[in-house]
């Protein structure tokens, strides 16, 4: 690496040399060649940047690549100056094709937002979002700046920011493909927007909220003909996913799991509910939305504007004789009450709660106003899991740690963790696993229900069954070398 620092602010760019490159993969790469001296090319990358990348380089320019250190911001800047007006222009090649669309009669909100490079560009957004895997959108407008980020892994990336002038048109664009207002900017919206991405269909869940500076939106990306993983693809260990199994072979009771948003609880219901699909038996899903389509399920989406609330729903689908029912999430009392009588009459009901703990799903059932006697005799097991990132297998390394060896127990205190490269956006980690605390619903849980005991005497008993916490299952990961000490940590605690 050449030492001497380049000031990037006003440097004279070659069209022909930015050409060399295409624009995507400069963008992605966040690489600017900068000058040419006979066969070798002078070119602004990342300090983490590594031999494979000037290798693709030099093969992309048919140069002898010359890497040039520079400001970290000033690189990311110039790319995007010199590389955005192409990403726009070349957009259009592979285009979005939006499945519902509405019409507006604010003529010039509507014109500005239909303009081709505002198109080109929202277009660009979700390709990029569902090319590196990204689960939401955020677009952030602030006093002199309009932040856009990518979730990945369940962490923020920070994206390319949009030319100046363009946010308010990006916003409409944005919302007249989900169907919402564009001249109401001062109350919150809510709508979706239904594409086709390379033969792939993806629901796009779009919330709006006024800010200081205009309106914040975040989209949620669902990739309705994504396949859902079995039991034994989710980071279970063998006791956990044992004693799943043989709960959600139960012919009738309450399965619940438990977790955050974005923990995963929807993937491990649909798993378990492949599992136990057969031809014999009947099932019936009402989620808010359909996440993923299931063969053989009817799956059915809330739609509250019309009434389709998870009770409502509930109650139709006890009179279509199903053998088992998901209920996407027990949000008040009563579905909780309907979920409970469910169980009572035959059914095995699978549902999702928001506590930190398995434990705490009890707990929570009994703060709705669920009879005690009734959550004993209905509830069959409760699982909590949160999910925490693997290491990147392109640029994994061992390190030694002596302390954290001492404190799992390990006799070699050899770790590994992620060295940062460009498979991982520089994160050390790519791809998610779960960890899991499972609660199985025995007598003697069952009798400090009835006791409405609290979440601590319900989770000391669980330990003293064997049940196993969420950061134990954590460390596990940690000793086999799938996650980092940090990522345990960040996701579950110490």
């Amino acid at each position: 690496m050449q030492t001497k620092e380049i000031d990037l602010r006003n440097f004279s760019y070659d069209s022909a040399l930015l050409s060399l490159f295409p624009a995507d993969f400069a963008y992605d790469r966040c690489v600017l060649p900068l000058w040419r001296e006979g066969e070798t090319l002078y070119v602004a990358m990342p300090k983490e940047a590594d031999l494979e990348l000037q290798d693709e380089l030099a093969f992309l320019s048919g140069c002898q690549i010359k890497p040039v250190v520079v400001d970290e911001g000033q690189l990311k800047a110039a790319v995007e100056e010199c590389y955005v007006d192409r990403l726009l222009s070349e957009a259009t090649a592979s285009p979005v094709q939006v499945l519902s669309e509405e019409t507006v009669e604010d003529v010039d909100l509507a014109q500005v937002a239909q303009e081709a490079k505002t198109v080109r560009y929202v277009n660009l957004l979700f390709h990029q979002a569902v090319g590196e895997g990204a689960s939401d959108i955020h677009l952030e407008p602030f006093e002199k700046e309009y932040i856009v980020r990518f979730r990945i892994d369940g962490v923020l990336h920070r994206a390319s920011s949009p030319p100046p002038g363009m946010h308010a048109a990006i916003a409409s664009r944005i919302k007249i493909m989900a169907g919402l207002d564009i001249a109401q900017r001062r109350l919150p919206q809510d709508g979706r927007i239904r594409l086709r991405i390379a033969g792939r269909q993806i629901d796009v869940r779009v919330s709006t909220i006024p800010t200081l500076y205009g309106e914040s939106i975040v989209m949620r990306l669902l990739d309705g003909a994504a396949v859902p993983l079995n039991l034994e693809e989710l980071g279970m260990d063998s006791y956990t996913l044992n004693t799943y199994r043989k709960l959600i072979k139960k012919p009738y009771g309450v399965i619940l799991v438990t977790g955050p948003t974005g923990s995963g609880k929807t993937t491990t219901l649909y798993a378990a509910l492949r599992e136990v699909f057969t031809e014999e038996k009947k099932i019936i899903t009402i989620e808010d939305p359909v996440e993923y389509q299931l063969s053989g399920v009817n799956q059915i989406p809330v739609q509250p504007q019309i009434g389709l609330t998870f009770a409502r729903g509930l109650r139709s689908i006890l009179r279509q004789d199903p053998d088992i029912v998901m209920v996407g999430e027990v949000r008040d009392p009563e579905t909780a009450q309907i979920s409970i009588q469910a169980a009572l009459t035959g059914h095995l009901v699978f549902s999702t709660l928001h506590t930190n703990n398995a434990a705490g799903g009890i707990t929570r059932l009994l703060e709705m106003g669920v009879e005690p006697y009734l959550v004993a005799s209905t509830v069959e097991g409760i699982i909590a899991q949160r999910l925490v990132r693997l290491i990147c297998p392109e640029c994994r390394e061992p390190y030694e740690d002596p302390v954290l060896a001492e404190k799992l127990g390990c006799p070699d205190p050899t770790f590994w963790r992620g060295r940062g490269c460009a498979n991982c956006h520089y994160s050390g980690y790519r791809g998610r696993t779960g960890i899991f605390e499972l609660l199985p619903v025995d007598e003697q849980i069952r009798e400090l229900t009835l006791k409405q005991a609290s979440t601590e005497e319900l989770q000391a008993a669980a330990r003293k069954a064997g049940m196993k916490l969420l950061a134990e299952s954590g460390w596990e990961k940690v000793k086999k070398g799938l996650t980092t000490a940090q990522e345990v940590e960040r996701v579950a605690g110490s």
